[in-house]
């Protein structure tokens, strides 16, 4: 079996600074590996270059055994960060999931019994049953992001791209999205990539950390990652790895102001 992604070599450069250089990352089959740092430091591009929408610097990237060619790789699923629709879009919450099962078509679409099949297998894989028939305009940000995830499951990707999937969403509505892509990766042994800025509700999941900080990074376990001499050393500053009620803390991170708290999401906006 390939490995769902490799990446040898990757550097990214933007406006004459290193985001991130050196890059060896190889994620096997069935594993999730959550991307953490501040904002700027480069992961929604590692994201982008993955996809095919932004080009590396430097080095390669693999998926599934293929050199990444362009956009539009339907062994790749997709859940982006919860933005909410506009509350008059029509769509019904089945629409959102039969355009991730026949949207690469083209020409007028044709139903097919298969895609029906497919569209009601996922409704419940997503457990979007009780409001898959309302229009997706009216729905909660957590159901929204339940179609989305429907979405990106449509082809059974080998290897899912998660861009801060769990930002906006309530703890019980993050825990959903996590539990759907666990149980997804363990059942079909799918590699997950996952950007976000909280470790603690996926932290229970997660297989190996790649933190990238200051144009430099680091890549291990999450004991071997978050501790306070790694993260010091990757900062260049004096760095703290607290607990606080259960959840972590990261303290002193000199580009994410007082603290760089995983317990809530970052307040800046979009990442590189």
């Amino acid at each position: 079996m390939n490995n769902p992604l490799e990446i040898r070599g990757g550097a990214l450069h933007r406006d004459g600074r290193t985001l991130w250089a050196g890059l060896d990352l190889t994620v096997h089959p069935g594993e999730l590996i959550a991307v953490l740092g501040p904002s700027g430091s480069g992961k929604t591009s590692l994201v982008r270059a993955i996809l095919g929408l932004d080009k590396l610097s430097a080095g390669t990237i693999s998926v599934l055994g293929a050199p990444v060619a362009g956009k539009g790789n339907r062994r790749i699923g997709y859940i982006p960060q919860q933005r909410p629709l506009p509350p008059d879009t029509s769509l019904r919450g089945r629409d959102l999931i039969t355009l991730g099962v026949t949207g690469h078509r083209f020409g007028f679409p044709i139903r097919r019994k298969a895609d029906a099949e497919r569209v009601e297998q996922l409704i419940d894989a997503v457990d979007a049953r009780s409001f898959a028939d309302r229009p997706v305009g009216q729905l909660s940000g957590g159901e929204q992001q339940r179609l989305r995830a429907g979405q990106a499951l449509a082809d059974e990707p080998g290897l899912l791209l998660c861009d801060e999937p769990l930002t906006s969403l309530d703890l019980a509505n993050q825990q959903g999205i996590v539990a759907l892509v666990d149980d997804y990766r363990r059942r079909t042994q799918a590699g997950v990539v996952l950007v976000t800025h909280d470790i603690n509700p996926v932290l229970d999941s997660v297989d190996r950390i790649l933190y990238l900080a200051g144009g430099k990074f680091t890549l291990g376990t999450p004991a071997e990652v978050l501790n306070t001499a790694v993260l010091s050393d990757l900062y260049g500053a004096p760095v703290e790895v607290l607990r606080a009620g259960g959840r972590l803390v990261v303290v002193g991170a000199p580009d994410a102001g007082e603290a760089h708290c995983h317990a809530e999401a970052d307040a800046h906006g979009d990442d590189l």
